[in-house]
């Protein structure tokens, strides 16, 4: 009589995968005999991240999950340097783009597609750079044979190609498609959300609702508004330079125009500043370069293809970048 054991190896199939994952999350397989069992390491991660809900095939649009955006993020970044593997889904052997992408969100909770074409169907669509946060995920290619994990300031984690390994690298061309995987509740970082840190914790308490309500209009980190105002102007509405630039976000009376706001009036200033920047940061994809093309024009930047070689310019990106990250330039 035959047996089918069919079930049995599915089941074994599946506690070695489990068992895959959560030594890699601890760093170490442990030895034969230690009391440091699969058994206990599973029962400890599940009491951390609760049941794996990638049984099943949930869909991750629905997927029930308490991760935010920065938690993504931050487990994508437990896997820097595994070398890349072309159809690697083990991080123990080599990880492929789509193989980093699937791990990290199962890490939380999140059943995803295998292949990148089929993830960047899934979540809700993203329109723009300017308006994805950490965690999006960044799919390229038409049709998509490529994607990473956004991990904000127009930087991504991604497995990029043979020889190289997992790592954090500039968003080097427009994605084709942008997708936000967790739900709008969970995936609010910080940098988006408007939490007072940095540069927007030091800024006047008015200041500070008119950058929240500008970034949320225009898809801008408020800490970088905040930031942009403390290097202009030191929050000084009627700040005046030598070379005529007006206001709260020293606005050039052209500019002013073009946009069509009163440079002197805080509330117009702060959301003409924040639709360039977003503008900026569409066209090149990186913070640090909008934030040199408010400085220097971006005309200036396509020019040099990158920082313009200006000290005052360089000067200038590291401080707002200072103080957007909380630091005293």
């Amino acid at each position: 009589m035959s047996v089918d054991l069919s079930g049995l190896v599915a089941v074994q199939s599946r506690m070695l995968t489990i068992q895959s994952r959560f030594a890699t999350v601890s760093g170490a397989t442990p030895a034969a005999g230690s009391s440091d069992t699969f058994a206990s390491r599973l029962a400890a991660a599940t009491a951390d991240t609760g049941t794996d809900s990638t049984v099943g095939g949930a869909d991750p649009a629905s997927a029930t999950t308490s991760a935010t955006g920065d938690q993504v993020v931050a487990d994508a970044r437990r896997y820097l340097g595994v070398p890349y593997v072309w159809g690697g889904t083990d991080p123990q052997q080599g990880l492929d783009c789509s193989g980093l992408v699937q791990r990290v969100y199962a890490d939380l909770g999140v059943d995803l597609p295998r292949v990148a074409a089929d993830q960047a169907s899934q979540g809700t669509p993203v329109a723009s750079l300017a308006q994805a946060r950490p965690g999006d995920l960044l799919a390229f290619g038409d049709p998509v044979d490529h994607i990473g994990i956004y991990a904000g300031n127009g930087q991504m984690v991604v497995a990029p190609k043979t020889g190289d390994v997992v790592k954090v690298e500039a968003v080097y061309r427009t994605p084709t498609a942008i997708r936000r995987i967790l739900p709008d509740t969970a995936t609010a970082s910080t940098a988006y959300a408007g939490a007072a840190t940095g540069a927007l914790a030091a800024a006047p308490a008015a200041y500070r609702d008119l950058f929240t309500a500008a970034a949320a209009r225009h898809g801008v980190p408020a800490s970088l508004l905040a930031s942009v105002a403390r290097a202009e102007s030191g929050f000084n509405p009627s700040a005046v330079s030598h070379a005529g630039a007006l206001g709260l976000m020293q606005l050039m009376p052209g500019t002013a125009r073009s946009l069509g706001v009163n440079p002197l009036d805080p509330g117009q200033a702060v959301d003409g500043a924040a639709r360039l920047l977003a503008q900026d940061l569409r066209t090149f994809g990186s913070t640090e370069l909008a934030v040199a093309a408010y400085n220097a024009g971006p005309d200036a930047v396509r020019s040099y293809g990158g920082v313009p070689p200006y000290a005052e310019t360089r000067a200038y990106v590291q401080r707002v970048l200072a103080y957007q990250n909380g630091g005293v330039a």
